[in-house]
């Protein structure tokens, strides 16, 4: 073939190709800057003195946030503790409300509260402070990939100049491909019989990153070499270098990549980049030869062996002394015992900020990224209420095995969503029962139809007596409805506060008949309930099928004191500008069922002391005077608790997949699970005896009419102010016909 010949079809061939490669190589570089993910933040952790806190759960809440724990806790993002006290040095942030510059700060507790705040700089003490919140997960586009893309400027010099003196020492003067550096490799390869040098540039390996796989074969080495040298033809080494600390490769969690020195400073570290000590700046740097092989987590001596080669070479280039070289070989190395990596952790709690983000932001702002969530989780009562779950389904042994649970949490004062546990396997991502699963709730209908009658005080209060006498109610297909209580007793008549304390069936079908179904359906429905609700008769029972999540809807208008809350996941977003686009405030309802709420609530109260879910009271959380209700639906199928406390609700279902008989109670399931998380979680107690809006009067359970305290079976309830019943009751009738015979010894005789 004539050598023109060839040089035209070479020319023909590689200028189409060489044409394609240059298309690539503009795209990806411009995507680069349009790449920054989405983050997403738990609630930041606002401490001040009373708050409810106890050293586990705040120390929960520093390693979920990423802090390491150091001797002195002079660093941001470190602390120390000392018994009940603990020192931190915060790292400041940014959020929607204004976030808090970084300061140290000293954390008093007696063990249950925050006692004291004390600014360890200025000496003052403090009447709050926040912490930077958690980040509990990073959307980027279809995939998983965490980065944190920083400007040059951003990186630490040493960083900079130490991967150049490690990897590529010829940056600044080469193309995109070293020769030399080549020849070198391969004559150190030949001598020691395998690989122990490589003599790709930095621009090489940002090809790797950007373009190819990882296959050992010519046609990949040559395109390698032709898209180096096009990258560095159309930007300068700046340009590159900046990239390349953006996308480099630096570990791996599960489906989670790791990509960039700024994202693997949190992972390895907990900190930001910017705080990384001469040790682990050379750990990242020598990681990038084989991050999996030198992972420090897996293999501590190989990742320290070659940091040390790292830090020597440093050495040898004049970048830091004998001095600091020596005090660098004897570092350890330093790695947080956790992953630090914010990936996706709770993914119950996730789905739930989806769909409200959804509801917000169209697709493309989504997938463009570059937004940062703030959300209202609480990484300490996600992760116990985590942990309740699993301890309760363990501890149910084999008949345990089978069953499956969902916790949902909510500040009690605002309707927050702290946690959303959807399963036992927390972490998994699956099928999501806290938000998903669909099961009859039972006996948690109850607080709502009684509700409506408290809100009535003309004709109802918590001593009137209800008829808890069989039910026999023919239906329109001809049957007939006859529950029973779970005791298969009649209690004939019975005070309004025992029936719904005792979860008697009959009073309540009895009462519930007697307000009509249409406002039970009517009440839930304010309350947010979407899903189809029947006017039935067993609706006063609990035949509804609702998830926990909406039986937590259902709840926070209880907790919150008769306010109608929507629950929300998150509190705000900031743009890529860090400027807020969106603030999610809740604007409470007007409280109309204020007074009828804090009598139901003190009714149930008395659920937790003496009725269905008294091993509240009999475990050591009876200083909680937490408010709750039990719930089993048809044949032990779904165990339910729902109760709050001063500060916190929590919802807790147990029950099987398929549907299957649990042999549970609410008092022996769902309960449990409740306990298990309040013994470990801070919050604060209820009043344990109600004042605004109501007053107390002695009843006489047999009339529910009013008597004196030294009356047998006197009973001190609230009433609505005003509404106190009047007397006499059966107790001050007898004193009354007592009294009359002695001073009427012969009532016949006539004068």
């Amino acid at each position: 073939m004539p050598f023109w010949l060839g040089a035209g079809l070479a020319v023909g061939f590689l200028g189409p190709y060489l044409w394609t490669l240059d298309g690539r190589v503009r795209q990806r570089f411009g995507e680069l800057t349009l790449s920054e993910p989405t983050r997403v933040f738990a609630r930041p952790l606002w401490l001040g003195p009373g708050t409810p806190m106890n050293a586990n759960a705040l120390e929960i809440e520093l390693t979920a946030a990423g802090y390491q724990h150091a001797s002195a806790a002079h660093l941001p993002g470190s602390w120390s503790a000392a018994g009940n006290t603990f020192t931190i040095a915060s790292r400041g942030f940014v959020d929607p409300a204004g976030g808090e510059l970084p300061r140290r700060v000293r954390v008093a507790t007696d063990g249950d509260h925050v006692t004291a705040l004390t600014d360890l700089t200025s000496g003052q003490t403090l009447r709050h402070v926040r912490l930077d919140p958690a980040r509990i997960a990073t959307l980027y586009g279809a995939s998983q990939e965490e980065r944190q893309l920083v400007q040059l400027k951003d990186v630490p010099p040493l960083l900079l100049a130490g991967l150049q003196a490690v990897e590529d020492r010829d940056f600044k003067h080469h193309h995109g491909i070293d020769l030399s550096a080549i020849a070198r490799a391969a004559w150190a390869n030949l001598r020691a019989g395998h690989v122990v040098q490589g003599g790709s540039t930095l621009t090489q390996q940002l090809v790797r990153n950007l373009f190819l796989d990882r296959n050992q074969n010519l046609a990949r080495k040559l395109n390698e070499a032709a898209l180096a040298l096009l990258i560095e033809a159309h930007y300068d080494k700046g340009r590159i270098l900046e990239a390349y600390v953006n996308e480099v490769f630096l570990g791996q969690r599960g489906n989670q990549a790791v990509h960039g020195f700024a994202a693997a400073s949190q992972f390895y570290f907990g900190r930001r980049m910017q705080f990384l000590r001469t040790p682990e700046i050379a750990l990242l740097v020598g990681m990038v030869q084989g991050p999996s092989y030198y992972d420090p987590r897996r293999h501590p001596q190989r990742a320290l062996a070659r940091r040390n080669v790292a830090l020597r070479a440093f050495a040898q280039t004049g970048l830091i002394n004998p001095a600091e070289l020596d005090a660098a070989l004897a570092a350890p190395l330093g790695v947080s015992a956790e992953a630090q990596l914010p990936h996706d952790r709770f993914p119950a709690f996730m789905q739930l900020v989806r769909q409200q983000i959804a509801a917000d932001f169209d697709e493309a702002t989504l997938r463009q990224g570059g937004l940062t969530i703030f959300t209202t989780l609480d990484p300490a009562a996600q992760i116990l209420a985590e942990r309740a779950l699993d301890k309760t389904l363990d501890g149910l042994g084999k008949r345990g095995a089978a069953l499956e649970g969902a916790v949902v949490v909510t500040d009690a004062g605002d309707g927050g969503v702290l946690a959303v546990v959807g399963g036992r396997n927390a972490a998994e991502q699956g099928f999501n029962r806290a938000l998903d699963a669909r099961r009859p709730i039972g006996s948690l209908v109850k607080p709502f139809v009684y509700l409506i009658a408290l809100a009535d005080p003309k004709h109802w209060s918590l001593a009137s007596l209800l008829d808890d006498t069989p039910v026999n109610m023919r239906l329109p297909n001809g049957s007939v409805w006859s529950p029973e209580n779970d005791d298969h007793q009649s209690h004939g008549k019975v005070p309004l506060v025992d029936a719904l304390a005792h979860s008697w069936n009959l009073a309540t079908v009895h009462l519930g008949m007697q307000l009509g179904l249409d406002r039970v359906v009517s009440l839930l429905r304010s309350l947010g309930i979407q899903r189809p609700i029947q006017a039935n008769p067993s609706l006063l029972l609990g035949a509804v099928d609702l998830s926990p999540f909406d039986v937590a809807q259902m709840y926070q208008f209880l907790a919150a004191d008769g306010h109608a809350l929507p629950l929300i996941a998150v509190r705000g977003v900031l743009g890529k500008d860090g400027k807020p686009l969106k603030r999610y405030r809740v604007k409470p309802g007007a409280g109309e069922y204020h007074t009828a709420t804090t009598l139901a609530t003190y009714a149930m109260q008395q659920v937790a002391q003496s009725g269905t879910a008294r091993a509240i009271d009999a475990s050591s959380l009876s200083g909680l005077n937490a408010a709750g209700k039990t719930g089993t639906s048809d044949s032990q199928r779904d165990s339910w608790f729902a109760g709050f406390t001063g500060s916190h609700l929590a919802v807790a279902w147990v029950g099987r997949d398929d549907n299957k008989t649990t042999h549970l109670f609410g008092a022996t399931g769902g309960l449990k699970v409740w306990i298990n998380l309040f013994r470990a979680l801070p919050t604060s107690a209820l009043p344990a005896a109600p004042t605004e809006g109501v007053e107390y009067a002695f009843v006489d359970p047999v009339t529910g009419l009013r008597t004196t305290p030294d009356c047998p079976g006197a009973r001190r309830l609230p009433f609505a102010a005003g509404y106190a019943p009047a007397g006499p009751g059966a107790c001050l009738q007898q004193r009354f016909q007592d009294i009359y015979q002695s001073d009427n010894p012969n009532p016949d005789d006539s004068p």
